[in-house]
């Protein structure tokens, strides 16, 4: 894995202490140990500085979590996404929706 990579991927990180995000100019690697990246990160707003221990592992699968069940996913697996058409039909239904939700879902 590229260092520069695993420096964007701390910038998502928030500061402990006062909440704002790192920067990527911020990060030094101070180790490297095959899947093992040690990190000094300092925090541009409150100057706390912290250790992050970090673990990548290129060939793992990244586990899917999901509240679907089995039989939801099946169905779902195969069926095409989400086209521009229905992305553009539900802006145009939500530039005017006001926000009445169960209004919509009212079967009378």
């Amino acid at each position: 894995m590229d260092e520069t990579l695993i420096k964007k991927m701390i910038t998502s990180i928030k500061c402990g202490s006062c909440g704002q995000n790192y920067h990527e100019d911020h990060i030094e690697v101070v180790e490297r140990n095959d899947e093992l990246w040690f990190l000094r990160v300092s925090c541009s707003s409150c100057h706390v500085r912290c250790l992050v221990a970090v673990i990548i592992r290129e060939n793992a699968k990244a586990e899917v979590i999901t509240d679907l069940t089995e039989e939801e996913v099946e169905k779902f697996k195969n069926m095409d996404g989400i086209k521009d058409e229905d992305l553009l039909a539900m802006h145009n239904f939500l530039k005017d929706f006001n926000g009445d939700i169960p209004r919509l879902f009212d079967q009378e």
